[in-house]
């Protein structure tokens, strides 16, 4: 689950990731340069029975040329005990003879602080014939306060894996949400990443209710995606506004905004409350069809709810 979470923020994000996963290793050129991701089953066919698959490698070029390409490795470890510096060692060397090239850069994203080994020599009393490295991104052992206005995305989407005070809780949660609607305008991207953001803050049903009693307005709306969907409202109206009339358009637009608002927040509730369910995902699809005082009453039943049967039991009657 965590591996697929991280290889999709890398693809999606690339860029960003580099930045903040491997930022020794990168500079202010990184806005010049080329990423490409290498796909595992080019990876497989080449390598064969070596084939050893780990979550991203990515190739770095720059077009101008001022810099030889490179190819970095990213790889995902949840418990640190359980990492093998000897599996990544092999997948670095089998993918450097691959590429052809010798510029290539491991680098471990750590979910969690714990022993591991960090560095891997062989050799003998009087010399070393090989010492491989890597380099590490504790997220754990990061500030969240350091980063909770950051302009890379990447660590606005992980504040929650970061460290900080058990009573900053729900202001971390929120600076992610914020940062993730400040910087993404795709709002199937949006939808995606408040999953993510929910998935690792894990807040108890009790957190979420003081979230909803702190962060929402008098309107029942969610600060930040309030401000944030009103705008996207504004514009659609706007637009439909030179067609249809401006002020049909302007509360046309309004009414969406406000709507995929209500769909988006009752989406986290349930899969905070039930967790990642295949039943869960064809039941959140008929959210669209709710109208947005329904969706809203859904918000206020939703933590008296034992299984997912009860939203199927709900939707039947008021869907």
């Amino acid at each position: 689950m965590h591996d697929q979470n991280f290889k999709n923020l890398i693809l999606d994000y690339p860029r960003e990731a580099l930045a903040f996963f491997a930022q020794e290793e990168t500079g202010e050129d990184l806005n010049q340069a080329r990423i490409i991701p290498i796909r595992q089953e080019q990876l497989k066919d080449r390598l064969g029975d070596r084939f050893r698959e780990l979550d991203v490698p990515l190739l770095v070029e720059w077009p101008n040329g001022d810099r030889e390409a490179i190819v970095f490795v990213l790889e995902e470890e949840t418990q640190s005990n359980r990492f093998s510096i000897h599996r990544l060692a092999h997948y670095c060397l089998d993918l450097a003879e691959l590429m052809e090239t010798n510029r290539v850069i491991p680098v471990v994203i750590f979910l969690n602080a714990g022993t591991r080994r960090d560095s891997l020599r062989l050799g003998g009393d009087r010399h070393s014939y090989l010492e491989f490295h890597y380099l590490a991104c504790d997220l754990k052992r990061l500030s969240a306060s350091d980063y909770k206005d950051s302009s890379n995305i990447i660590a606005r989407l992980n504040l929650p894996n970061m460290s900080y005070p058990k009573q900053e809780r729900l202001q971390i949660y929120l600076a992610a949400q914020l940062g993730l609607l400040q910087m993404e305008p795709n709002p199937n991207k949006q939808r995606k990443y408040v999953d993510f953001i929910d998935y690792y803050a894990d807040l108890s049903e009790q957190e979420m209710i003081e979230y909803q009693t702190y962060y929402l307005n008098d309107e029942g709306e969610i600060m930040g995606f309030a401000q944030h969907f009103r705008q996207e409202g504004r514009q659609e109206g706007h637009q439909e506004g030179h067609q249809e009339g401006l002020q049909e358009g302007l509360q046309e637009g309004l009414q969406k905004g406000r709507k995929e608002e209500c769909i988006s927040w009752a989406a986290s509730l349930l899969r905070r409350k039930f967790g990642i369910q295949p039943e869960l995902d064809p039941l959140l699809m008929q959210l669209q069809t709710l109208p947005v005082e329904k969706l809203e009453s859904l918000t206020e039943v939703i933590f008296d709810w034992i299984d997912v049967s009860d939203l199927t039991e709900w939707l039947k009657q008021h869907g």
